[in-house]
């Protein structure tokens, strides 16, 4: 049902906060009220100015989906404003093509400034970037293939005889995930990334496929991890999942209670991070000693030792710790 009065109010509102230069138009001399005129907004969405009006006032048919995507191209709404259009008008939303992959500067200041283990995934559970304190978690990935980056493949290339299976913590959390990923694939119909994904995975692994067919939708929320790391032992953190608003990207991050030995230990190899880039010419890369011998579980460039999404791994098989 459409809500006229409220469309009507919400369209004047959203016109009067653009001025003609954020839509590409003329300052034609001073305006006697802000933003933009009716019939600008008529123009920049391809509609007649009467029909225009009329939605502003409240009166008229119900407009039509193509003329709502117009109107919200034309006023420059947001991803939740043009929803809300949409909802108010009586219509469901448009579905988004597909996960956001584009890193916004924001976010990897906030990645670069902070001193604990970082990273952003997508939807589809892809690393987009990350900040040297995760290097000794998910590996050095900057020469790993970026279709090799995805978490979930990661986790259900394990072997069904790998240590974490035997584990139900970390058979709940990749039931999970997968639950997750569910809810995802339906909130992105039809995008060819994440359906590939899918059929990869109902292909090469029965324990993927299983859980699949449960039919469980949930969306991904923090949760507390304890891991024995190969080079830094036993740690215990809090995976928070931070949702950036109007990407669909989560930034990972790992926090140990304040004054805890896992604090220590972080505390420490941001010190040995800090220490290195000291030390090396701007621009190299930052991070542990990835030289020691892959066979001891040391972590090597873009092959993870453990992650945030995949079970926790001690001494990872070379094929099966993440990406080659």
């Amino acid at each position: 049902m459409t809500d006229r009065a409220e469309l009507a109010k919400f369209l004047t509102a959203r016109r009067g906060r653009l001025h003609p230069a954020d839509v590409g138009l003329p300052e034609n001399g001073r305006r006697r009220t802000p933003g933009l005129r009716r019939q600008e907004v008529a123009q920049l969405a391809g509609i007649s100015v009467d029909y225009y009006i009329r939605m502003e006032q409240a009166r008229g048919a119900k407009p039509s989906r193509q003329v709502l995507a117009a109107v919200g191209r034309a006023l420059m709404l947001s991803t939740d404003e043009r929803e809300y259009l949409f909802r108010i008008a009586g219509e469901n939303p448009p579905t988004t093509a597909g996960p956001n992959r584009t890193i916004a500067p924001s976010t990897r200041v906030l990645l670069d400034s902070t001193a604990v283990p970082a990273y952003v995934v997508d939807a589809c559970y892809d690393i987009l970037a990350w900040n040297a304190m995760a290097v000794p978690f998910i590996g050095d990935l900057a020469n790993v293939p970026e279709d090799d980056r995805n978490m979930v493949r990661w986790m259900f290339r394990l072997p069904d005889d790998a240590e974490p299976w035997s584990e139900p913590a970390s058979v709940n959390f990749a039931r999970s995930t997968v639950a997750d990923l569910r809810a995802v694939y339906a909130r992105y119909p039809g995008n060819p990334a994440l359906a590939s994904l899918v059929t990869e995975l109902l292909g090469t692994s029965g324990r993927f496929a299983r859980m699949w067919a449960e039919h469980d939708v949930e969306v991904r929320r923090g949760h507390n991890k304890k891991i024995r790391h190969p080079e830094l032992g036993e740690l215990e953190f809090d995976c928070q999942v931070l949702y950036i608003s109007d990407s669909d990207q989560r930034i990972i991050v790992y926090c140990p209670e304040p004054g805890s030995p896992t604090a220590a230990t972080f505390a420490s190899v941001a010190a040995a991070l800090r220490a290195r880039t000291a030390a090396v010419a701007p621009g190299a890369m930052c991070g542990l000693d990835h030289a020691a011998d892959p066979a001891r579980g040391a972590a090597v460039p873009g092959r993870p030792v453990l992650t945030a999404i995949s079970p926790p791994v001690p001494n990872p098989p070379a094929d099966t710790a993440g990406p080659r």
